[in-house]
């Protein structure tokens, strides 16, 4: 399995020299880290009537529904399956079988009916309304040893807040054979069905934990033999002299044991406080010389580059 090189952070400049990025100046007033976009993105995705009075959200999307059909973590109200689709075939069969099966109900509504419904969002003509997800306490996580398997790779989130973001996140990471993820429970996008859409259903099935003290528990797994490693960009700055944090490309990081690898927000990356729970800090360099506003990775995109 390939480690899952992944960066979260502003847009970094990229030199010989790295640099630890302190927080924005609106992140240190209190506002939410990633800017007035990002926060425009979390409110369009989570309106307040998005969900009904009996707490009930509106899945979409084949895949999401299905997936959540056959995990069956979530209490499904009703199966809205698109009406004038002729001979229902494939997974779309599957899905009125296993409904019929639970004794739930299934409508039919036209296309401009779940258009609505979805806010127009591609919903493949099939939606469920459905009980949400929520990441569970890491408590209820269990324990793991360092020594159970030396090739473990813990995924940890700190404050994504675009849903499409942690969408794409989780699909890499199901894919590529991440054994955990873990969030923080601040300034941190919940588990809509925006993000389950974006991770084509792999939201459904992965077990997603939270804490409430990520440098806490970064250190705490150091302290049991874990390796930690950040991740950031790599700017033209020089690099604070008190800092000696390594910084290592991913192309040049050997993974030979249990590793917990952190990525930040979209707009400010890594936290100090957590950034100094890192043991070391892998960076993806370019190809080239970049221009001014192409320095960085979007955060999803970095977090399918791995390297052997």
């Amino acid at each position: 399995m390939a480690l899952l090189a992944a960066f979260g952070g502003a847009t970094w400049r990229c030199c010989g020299r790295l640099l630890k990025r302190p927080f924005s100046q609106a992140a240190r007033r209190g506002e939410r880290p990633g800017g007035e976009e990002l926060s425009r993105l979390l409110l369009d995705d989570l309106p307040p009537t998005q969900r009904s009075a009996g707490g009930l959200e509106l899945l979409f999307g084949l895949s999401p529904c299905l997936l959540a059909l056959r995990a069956s973590r979530r209490r499904v109200a009703r199966l809205l399956l698109q009406a004038g689709r002729s001979g229902l075939q494939g997974e779309r069969a599957e899905l009125l079988r296993t409904a019929e099966a639970r004794d739930i109900p299934v409508v039919r509504p036209r296309r401009q009916q779940l258009d609505v419904l979805c806010r127009y969002q591609v919903h493949q003509g099939v939606c469920m309304e459905v009980s949400p997800l929520w990441p569970r306490p890491w408590a209820e996580a269990g324990e793991a040893g360092p020594g159970d398997n030396s090739q473990q790779l813990w995924l940890v989130l700190e404050g994504l807040q675009d849903p499409r973001n942690l969408g794409a996140i989780l699909r890499s990471a199901h894919f590529l054979g991440v054994d955990k993820v873990i969030t923080s429970q601040r300034n941190s996008c919940p588990l809509t069905p925006v993000v389950s859409k974006a991770s084509a259903g792999a939201m459904e099935v992965m077990d997603v934990f939270s804490t409430d003290d990520l440098a806490g528990f970064l250190q705490a797994k150091a302290q049991q033999g874990w390796l930690v490693a950040g991740t950031v960009g790599c700017p033209r700055c020089e690099i604070s002299p008190s800092s000696e944090m390594p910084v290592t490309s991913c192309l040049e990081f050997l993974w030979d044991r249990p590793t917990l690898l952190v990525l930040g927000n979209e707009g400010s990356g890594l936290s100090p406080e957590v950034q100094a729970s890192c043991q070391l800090l892998l960076t993806i360099l370019p190809g080239r010389q970049l221009p001014r506003g192409l320095e960085s990775l979007n955060v999803s995109v970095a977090a399918g580059f791995s390297a052997e």
